[in-house]
């Protein structure tokens, strides 16, 4: 993916890294977890009618992640792919390690599988790469499923990208599924990592939706996007100076000096994106300013407070 070509386009991915669809994060993780389980035993099965050699397939791991932590663990040979769907152009992101591949090549061309495979420490071959691809195909098939929840994964799967295209390769973020798969000799083993965006899972799978119920605070607080509670805001502080009129106003010049009314230090605002959200106090540790929350903005008693003032 590039970069969005047009303001709207923009707009759309930062909509969605900050709020895109997400669900509660235990039923992604159990969805991820059922659909891993049930793609271990025919992965298993196919990848040694590939491979020609038994390799041993198990499900390493499945937790909330984002779309663009794919590439995390890999080290700096790795092979990825993208697969598409009628709904998505990354339906599916799949990426495989370098112990992974040398464990896949070393079955594939009849290796000694109780002898230690030698490490790939360079840049990926030609056939190390199509091996790779092979591996991606039977693990998105295995994961696509069939009938009305199904991924509809567009297979084949494209050719894998190894080396510095697939580090350039731009991933767009998202909320995801990471589901990891181990893939092992009894002396070497390797993972292969699938990123489903959530989105595709809320489509697909029928995942209960962050805005589906109402519940209690903490349930509140659990359903809603995780990706909107970790977004940055900046804060902002102000202190009021005084009340003068217009007139007043229009008589300062450079260098005047404004006198702080007598309760101002103790009635400053800590204000986010235009909204006030606290009376704070202002105050001075060592060599730092500091705001010392006294309690939330009530926006009704200050409407009151100005209308009687002192």
């Amino acid at each position: 993916m590039t970069s969005p070509g047009s303001p709207s386009q923009a707009r759309s991915l930062i909509i969605e890294r900050l709020v895109g669809d997400s669900g509660e994060a235990a039923h992604v993780i159990g969805t991820g977890r059922s659909m891993g389980e049930r793609a271990v035993p025919l992965l298993q099965k196919s990848l040694a009618g590939e491979l020609g050699a038994p390799v041993t397939v198990d499900l390493r791991a499945v937790e909330i992640s984002r779309v663009p932590d794919a590439r995390t663990h890999a080290g700096d040979a790795f092979a990825m792919t993208i697969i598409a769907s009628p709904t998505s152009s990354d339906a599916m992101t799949l990426v495989a390690d370098a112990p992974a591949i040398a464990v896949m090549v070393c079955a594939l061309f009849g290796g000694d599988p109780d002898q230690p495979v030698s490490p790939i420490e360079r840049a990926l071959s030609q056939i190390e790469t199509d091996v790779a691809t092979t591996v991606f195909q039977e693990v998105a098939q295995a994961l696509n499923g069939s009938g009305r929840r199904s991924l509809e994964l567009r297979l084949p799967v494209p050719r894998a990208l190894s080396g510095s295209e697939a580090k350039r390769r731009v991933l767009r973020d998202g909320a995801a599924v990471r589901i990891v798969f181990g893939i092992s000799t009894p002396t070497d083993s390797g993972t292969v990592t699938v990123m489903i965006p959530q989105r595709i899972l809320l489509a697909t799978r029928g995942i209960a939706d962050v805005h589906d119920s109402e519940g209690t605070t903490s349930d509140w607080r659990a359903r809603f996007s995780e990706e909107v509670m970790r977004s940055t805001v900046t804060l902002e502080a102000t202190m009021p100076l005084a009340r003068l009129t217009l007139g007043d106003l229009a008589g300062f010049e450079p260098g005047q000096v404004i006198e702080f009314e007598e309760t101002a230090q103790s009635h400053a605002k800590l204000s986010a994106r235009d909204k006030t959200l606290f009376v704070c106090e202002f105050g001075k540790l060592g060599q730092n300013y500091t705001v010392r929350i006294r309690h939330p903005y009530d926006a009704g008693q200050d409407f009151i407070d100005g209308l009687m003032p002192g």
